[in-house]
């Protein structure tokens, strides 16, 4: 089978790339399509995030394992498109390099036959170009809190006072 797969930049500019990609593909091979289909070099290291139907990111699937003990970590190159996107959990995050941090919002769109004579990664349609620099993120902050007013009570905060 064959997953018809969108991926949007996450900035204001409609930016996206339509995908279609064997079910039974790795993350790794669809890391590397991702980086060709947007202009990348692909030297840089990426993750797929699995999240929720509201974008709450959840467990993180890496390029490479860079925990310091081997943690047991799921990699890309462990988990196939199938094992991960279905159509009960179509949306997934991908963010490459994360000193620029350019992230993806990804949408299983479709699952439909392959069609013989195709070649698979296959780009059917490409919408916007890549900005020179990744969209700058805001970070929101506790609407509730306010930083100008001065901090009377600090029991609330949290701390340990003999943290050191």
């Amino acid at each position: 089978m064959i997953y018809k797969i969108r991926i949007i930049l996450d900035t204001q500019e409609d930016i996206f790339r339509d995908i279609e990609i064997e079910q039974n593909s790795t993350l790794e091979d669809f890391h590397n399509t991702i980086t060709q289909a947007f202009g990348f070099l692909g030297n840089e290291m990426a993750s797929f995030y699995t999240c929720d139907e509201l974008w709450n990111q959840d467990e993180e699937i890496p390029l490479f394992d860079t925990s310091e003990n081997g943690s047991g970590v799921r990699l890309m190159n462990e988990i196939t498109l199938e094992d991960i996107l279905t159509e009960e959990t179509p949306k997934l995050i991908y963010v490459y390099d994360f000193l620029s941090m350019w992230t993806f919002f990804i949408e299983l769109a479709d699952i439909v036959e392959k069609e013989d004579g195709r070649q698979y990664p296959n780009v059917l349609f490409s919408f916007g170009e890549l900005p020179d620099s990744p969209p700058e993120k805001k970070f929101e902050s506790d609407p509730s809190f306010d930083f100008d007013e001065p901090l009377d009570n600090y029991d609330d905060l949290d701390f340990d006072e003999n943290w050191n």
